[in-house]
């Protein structure tokens, strides 16, 4: 399994993974709007591929989190996408696994989503509101509201309320 950059000559089948993945197409143009902002970062869009078929893929963002009169830049996990005939094989999870290391190596202290509350804690995520941590831009359960410590002491160090990028104010 080959774990990388996403690159232009991607796009197209990580589009179609999307659509596959999910019922809808609210996370193939969160994707495509997610590219589009001036905060987008090319390394934190990353591909499982394998055999030339790209069976997984996974963005991280640059949230914010806002602490008082002080804004702290966080990473975003979403969306995380697999084939469905590839799921259960592991690759979400070298996926989530391959983010965090790029995201800590930017000097993200943190890296929120809101996810399944039995499948991402396996990887270092844990709920958010327990640390003083919340999110206002949208209702969501404490059990779905999750973070991981990316710095050594952050969970900590860092209080506020979690802000996602603009694109995802337009998922309906």
């Amino acid at each position: 399994m080959n774990i990388r950059t996403e690159t232009n000559q991607d796009m197209e089948r990580v589009q179609h993974l999307l659509l596959q993945a999910f019922p809808g197409q609210a996370e193939a143009r969160l994707v495509e709007e997610l590219r589009k902002d001036p905060q987008f970062v090319p390394e934190l869009s990353i591909v499982a591929e394998e055999n030339g078929i790209i069976k997984g893929h996974i963005l991280l963002s640059q949230g914010q989190l806002l602490d008082g009169h002080q804004t702290h830049a966080v990473a975003a996990l979403a969306p995380l996408a697999v084939l469905p005939k590839y799921q259960r094989q592991g690759i979400g999870g070298l996926l989530v696994e391959e983010g965090k290391r790029r995201c800590a190596s930017l000097g993200y202290p943190l890296v929120f989503l809101f996810g399944h509350p039995t499948y991402y804690p396996r990887f270092g995520f844990e709920q958010a509101r327990r640390y003083g941590l919340d999110i206002k831009q949208f209702t969501v359960s404490d059990e779905v509201f999750m973070v991981a410590e990316l710095k050594s002491g952050a969970l900590e160090k860092l209080q506020g309320e979690f802000r996602y990028p603009p694109a995802f104010e337009n998922l309906e």
